[in-house]
């Protein structure tokens, strides 16, 4: 089959990849120095992992083992022979959790299939800081049989596993940390996916950190098959094209794997604040879009609720409880862009399970408008700022109001160019928009860049004072949560900022 005639999913990459300008494979959260060939036969970072004892060659080329600690650097592999990514196509192993985050003493279901037919394992990880390794691994399962599910049903876009058999319940132990868990599938023959989810308590914290599934669900394109797979803004024709939003889903299920890897589109944002955070040594508590929709999050709990990653879709419910947030001198920190553009609604699964479909119509169809902005409460009456647009090509984002507090300590100067901080999508002010109350105001930065068709736009990053006293900040940029921990994107000056916003939130300063 000739290069022009490979359509993108028998190629291995993932259809809506182009979109996210800080893509990083299948694995944007880990670090070490294993490997593993991906789909084009080249070698991709995987992870290390400690072990009580590492294989040494000594001057002699004899092979002896040390005592210490140390993490394993695999010897070099043949092609073919080190893991390899499951795909949507053979369906090496693929899965997803039936429930939503889940609290130390409640189980996890995992929903696993394999084909052919065999043993697999499960390695689940931990993501944090832990002395730069990106995440730690906290268990393994032990071998489990695998079977081919059933495949996916599909009706009018919606794709769905929930008639999949239960292949392992995984129990938390009361004593596990909360945080953002990945886990790792691998099969006897070398296959490998993921499942992320998250463990969350309700104790008090200084920072509650909300991963934002329903923005991952929504970009899902699981199968991608070429056949039935469908998002919010893709489906497949008859002859295997990718068709845009006019043709996609309006439902989606949340009872299916994720795309590709198994990993969300965006979900790095989240793990490089996360890793940061806990270098840094903040108090944080866990919990999803999905626990912030069904009302398990009392913002009076935490000083600051953080949204670390691109954050899209909102119910009504979720913005509820952030503008109670807000009122309650709670404060609020939006670290992406785009940030609650589209309404959405959750609803039961077939058997019953709450928020377990995910409905947007956008632009098509009876009912009211989806987009915030469109039914009179746009994003900027809670964020003061709100979505421009895309930006092709990362630009750099220009310091302004260098004298205020956030930019303390950074050596940021009026007018600074930070090289690549505006990329994937930005906000920015709208004088016609109804800006929130609020006691003071200001714009950090003020950030010229070209636009697809090559018009000349801008990019803002907004704080705000509530008369409650909470402060909102929003970035508007994707490349601000990169900025804090992602090898070839960290700037000090954004990781100072940051750090003066949750201090000051915390009562550090």
């Amino acid at each position: 089959m000739g290069a022009e005639q490979i359509r993108r999913w028998e190629s291995g990459a993932l259809a809506y990849a182009v979109s996210d300008p800080f893509g990083q494979g299948p694995l944007p959260w880990l670090r070490g120095s294993e490997q593993y060939y991906g789909d084009t036969g080249q070698f991709i970072p995987w992870y290390a992992e400690h072990v009580e004892q590492a294989e040494r060659a000594d001057t002699a080329g004899h092979v002896r083992a040390d005592v210490e600690t140390a993490a394993t650097v695999p010897r070099p592999r043949v092609a073919g022979s080190g893991p390899r990514t499951a795909d949507d196509v053979h369906r090496q192993i693929k899965g997803f959790t039936s429930t939503g985050a889940v609290a130390p003493g409640e189980a996890v279901d995992f929903h696993i299939t394999v084909d052919p037919p065999q043993q697999f394992s499960v390695d689940i990880y931990r993501i944090g800081h832990y002395n730069g390794d990106g995440a730690a691994k906290i268990t393994t399962s032990p071998r489990l049989s695998g079977i081919v599910q059933p495949a996916p049903l599909a009706a009018d876009r919606t794709v769905s596993c929930h008639h999949w058999w239960l292949s392992w319940r995984l129990q938390i132990p009361v004593h596990w940390p909360v945080g953002a868990y990945v886990a790792v599938l691998t099969t006897a023959d070398g296959y490998r996916s993921h499942i992320p989810f998250t463990v969350r308590d309700g104790h008090p914290a200084d920072l509650l950190l909300l991963l934002p599934d329903i923005t991952w669900q929504a970009y899902n394109l699981y199968p991608e098959d070429g056949r039935t797979g469908a998002s919010l803004y893709h489906a497949w024709d008859a002859h295997g094209r990718l068709l845009g939003e006019e043709d996609a889903a309006i439902t989606v299920s949340f009872d299916r794997p994720y795309a590709g890897a198994g990993l969300p589109l965006h979900v790095g944002h989240a793990y490089d604040f996360i890793r940061w955070a806990e270098r840094y040594g903040y108090d944080i508590a866990y919990a999803d879009a999905r626990d912030m929709h069904a009302g398990r999050v009392d913002p009076t709990r935490y000083r600051g609720l953080v949204f670390p990653g691109h954050d899209e879709y909102w119910s009504a419910p979720m913005r509820r409880t952030a503008e109670l947030a807000r009122e309650h001198g709670t404060s609020l920190v939006f670290l992406s862009a785009n940030t609650m553009y589209w309404q959405v609604e959750l609803g039961p699964s077939p058997s019953g399970v709450p928020d377990r479909l995910l409905t947007c119509r956008k632009r098509r169809g009876p009912g009211r408008p989806a987009l915030w902005r469109e039914i009179d409460r746009p994003e900027q009456q809670l964020l003061g700022i709100q979505y421009a647009g895309r930006v092709p090509e990362p630009h750099p984002l220009v310091v302004r109001n260098a004298d205020h507090w956030l930019w303390d300590a950074t050596g940021a100067h009026e007018g600074d160019e930070i090289s690549g901080l505006v990329a994937g999508e930005a906000d920015r002010y709208f004088p016609r928009t109804t800006l929130p109350e609020h006691q003071d105001r200001i714009l950090l930065a003020h950030s010229p860049y070209r636009d697809g068709d090559g018009v000349l736009r801008h990019q803002e990053t907004s704080l705000y004072r509530a008369p409650s006293g909470a402060l909102v900040f929003a970035s508007g940029t994707f490349a601000w949560s990169p900025a804090l921990d992602r090898p070839g994107h960290t700037d000090s000056r954004i990781q100072r900022a940051t750090a003066n916003l949750l201090d000051r939130i915390c009562k550090r300063d």
